[in-house]
């Protein structure tokens, strides 16, 4: 099936959310810019995050733009299984349903190989084994909906990642930007695989794949750290990276138009894919491979002990 994407497709292209209940995981950068433009769409946003303080300033400063927009903080640490449940558990009691869930949330290239709570590689660990446990955990708020969504973001990185099943948690050789890339692969063949099951088992979801480019967040910061490389580029060089606003139009459109095909990569269509409004986005070998999918589904259900019901 193709699809034909509206050329200069932006937030102001958004049909309206009223009625819709949206859960995002992340309350900065492309979290921030998906939930505020999903606010003034007309959706019941819950911003997700771990921080307390800038999850109530993230929702300050939405409301400052939009004063009867209806959005709360939940705290969601993706790094902590235990944190998974609770959030999911507190929605599942607060909601009877459940349209969408944008699996947004990640860390970056930390220096040395940290862990979750759980004893998973952080990278893997939050970009994809959180989002994994937390997707499974609110599958049956997300079946109650009409035609849910699942949106999983993945990178650019992730054409360079490989699936290293022999080390997956980087026990071995820790190098920052292979984890990352295997942990943004991972992601991508999530919500292919997410797809594929759901098709299988009559969830009813459309799962969706998509990336921001490269954008003005402090990812980057807060992952490889101020003064490293990629910390001082993104610090003196930020003309490289396009605004954050424009790096969530690939997210918010796999999320609300209606024209989005399932089981499809969104990134941004210009300068090899760091910028621009959203297109079909290009999709590594690795990414398709079906029973490399099947075995990581498998054993990401074994670590995060959490079945897809």
């Amino acid at each position: 099936m193709t699809e034909s994407i509206k050329k200069g497709w932006t937030a102001a292209d958004i049909p309206s959310q009223t009625g819709k209940t949206v859960v995002i995981t992340g309350t900065g950068g492309i979290g921030y810019e998906t939930a505020l433009a999903l606010v003034h769409a007309g959706a019941e946003v819950i911003m997700a995050g771990r921080n307390k303080n800038k999850g109530a300033e993230s929702i300050r400063k939405i409301r400052q733009t939009n004063p009867i927009g209806r959005i709360h903080f939940e705290l969601l640490d993706l790094a902590d299984l235990s944190s998974i449940k609770a959030f999911s558990e507190r929605v599942t009691a607060e909601f009877n349903s459940l349209d969408m869930l944008i699996n947004n949330a990640a860390v970056m290239n930390p220096p040395q190989r940290k862990l979750t709570s759980d004893g998973f590689e952080l990278q893997l660990g939050t970009n994809y084994l959180g989002h994994f446990a937390l997707t499974a955990q609110l599958l049956p708020l997300l079946r109650q909906a009409n035609k849910p969504r699942v949106v999983t973001l993945s990178s650019v990185a992730h054409l360079s990642g490989e699936i290293n099943f022999d080390d997956l948690q980087s026990e071995y050789s820790y190098k920052p930007m292979e984890a990352y890339a295997q942990s943004k692969l991972a992601c991508l063949m999530f919500a292919f695989e997410l797809q594929r099951r759901s098709d299988k088992a009559g969830w009813g979801l459309s799962s969706i794949a998509a990336h921001p480019g490269i954008s003005r967040t402090e990812l980057i910061p807060n992952g490889s750290g101020q003064n490293s490389p990629a910390g001082i580029i993104r610090r003196f060089a930020a003309f490289l990276f396009q605004p954050a606003a424009h790096g969530a139009w690939p997210s918010l459109y796999a999320a609300t138009a209606k024209e989005v095909v399932s089981s499809t990569y969104y990134g941004p269509s210009r300068l090899r894919e760091t910028r621009g409004h959203p297109k079909v986005a290009r999709v590594a070998p690795q990414a398709n491979d079906m029973k490399v999918a099947a075995q990581l589904w498998t054993q990401s259900e074994k670590l995060t002990k959490t079945i897809f019901a």
